[in-house]
């Protein structure tokens, strides 16, 4: 399944008959665009490079190493000289993550192919095994490379501060209780977190 426009528009009205207050924030701010990434080695440096920095910062650093490796791939990396992704951007520790994943690839340790038979639970597990990629990294995996269609990143600090403001919350909500809160959104999650994140940008003071 691809999670175009049109899934984005079948899964957003699902969720509407089931939750007022998202069939009221659509009718203010409409719906989300698609967010569809490539799968394997690239679409897992680029969550590493973005990992706790703004959006703009990850495209700089990204473009930077895509001018290193017009083929960005797991061999490419490992045979960069030494300091070539620190002089690009990336921290040492994430220099130590890519390199860790490059090196599980490399060494048959890790298939990001295997990862598209997998449940959505072996495959975050799956991730989570390898160095600097936690739950948040594999289900954004998830939703914008495998394209799973009911994925709630619920430590997202944005998901919580959305949903916080959707439901007229005094309090943000922690993981537990926001994954609690959209738990009737099922089997559309993924559509539904992308709606939050478009009524985290776009919704009206």
């Amino acid at each position: 399944m691809v999670i175009d426009r049109r899934a984005i528009r079948k899964g957003l009205r699902v969720i509407a008959t089931k939750d007022c207050d998202v069939a009221q924030a659509l009718t203010q701010i409409g719906y989300p665009e698609p967010r569809i990434r490539p799968v394997g080695f690239e679409a897992l440096l680029s969550i590493i490079v973005s990992q706790q920095i703004s959006t703009g910062a990850a495209q700089s650093i990204m473009g930077r190493v895509q001018a290193l490796l017009p083929e960005i791939s797991a061999p490419a990396t490992l045979a960069l000289p030494d300091g070539t992704l620190r002089k690009a951007g990336l921290s040492g520790r994430k220099v130590e993550y890519v390199t860790s994943l490059a090196q599980a690839i490399v060494a048959g340790q890790f298939d990001p192919v295997a990862l598209e038979q997998q449940t959505d639970s072996q495959a975050i597990a799956s991730i989570c095994m390898l160095r600097g990629l936690g739950r948040w990294s594999a289900e954004v995996y998830l939703m914008f490379s495998l394209q799973r269609p009911d994925v709630f990143p619920a430590g997202d600090l944005a998901l919580q501060r959305a949903l916080q403001k959707l439901k007229g919350w005094d309090n943000r909500p922690n993981a537990d209780e926001s994954r609690a809160a959209v738990a009737h959104w099922m089997p559309w999650r993924t559509v539904g977190s992308l709606f939050l994140w478009h009524f985290y940008r776009g919704a009206p003071a």
